[in-house]
């Protein structure tokens, strides 16, 4: 990960949380048609006259754009945002709707409602997209956003399918030594047991500080 991606942006933090909020709101109906498109049985001229609003609308947006990944922003107050994150990304309508809520240092969970979109086996959440969303969860937790961390290892134990809807998942500390924190997680169906487990060794690499009092980035308040 190069540290060209951690972008110094003096965008007050008044102002990051305004465009976080529409960029948000966007995301949240481009999901909405992705999820409208999979399920849609209207005719093909209807499919075709929708492609060129679609086609338009994209070529609005792109006459103003990033070049390039849009990496992490911070400012001097604290504030950070990485909203092309593929789980947690206010801007990313591929992201799926996760809110990760952090109860203390070490312990985190999120509860979010899986459609279509992230289907695997017939009315089931993919594998990959399970373990996509546990390694961010567990990343998060390893770091507190304190300290930048990086997977190293995550190991996967898939003990049953995962149905679409209303999902649950939780990750926790187990121990840290020096530069390596291992993690475990779990994801399922709120009150029932887990469907994936994992557990995963997460590395604060060499160039960077220990801790946050030294690298001038924090916690993004929405991701």
């Amino acid at each position: 990960m190069p540290m060209e991606m951690f972008i110094h942006d003096e965008v007050p933090t008044d102002e990051v949380e305004r465009r976080e909020k529409a960029l948000s709101a966007l995301a949240d109906s481009v999901r909405d048609l992705v999820d409208a498109t999979i399920r849609s049985t209207v005719a093909d001229e209807e499919l075709a006259a929708v492609r060129a609003e679609v086609d338009g609308l994209v070529a609005r947006l792109r006459v103003a754009q990033l070049p390039g990944p849009a990496g992490v922003r911070f400012n001097s107050e604290g504030r950070s945002w990485n909203w092309g994150n593929a789980v947690v990304g206010r801007g990313n309508a591929v992201a799926p709707p996760v809110d990760i809520v952090h109860d203390a240092f070490g312990s985190a969970y999120a509860e979010m409602t899986l459609g279509a979109a992230y289907e695997g086996p017939p009315g089931m959440v993919h594998g990959g997209v399970s373990a996509l969303m546990l390694d961010q969860i567990m990343g998060e937790t390893a770091s507190g956003f304190k300290r930048l961390t990086m997977t190293g290892t995550l190991t996967l134990r898939y003990r049953r399918p995962l149905p679409l809807g209303p999902v649950r998942m939780e990750a926790r500390i187990a121990g840290e030594e020096g530069r390596k924190i291992t993690v475990e997680a779990r994801i399922g169906v709120p009150g029932e047991d887990a469907a994936v487990e994992a557990s995963g060794l997460f590395l604060i690499p060499k160039w960077a500080p220990l801790d946050e009092t030294e690298q001038g980035w924090s916690r993004s308040a929405e991701g």
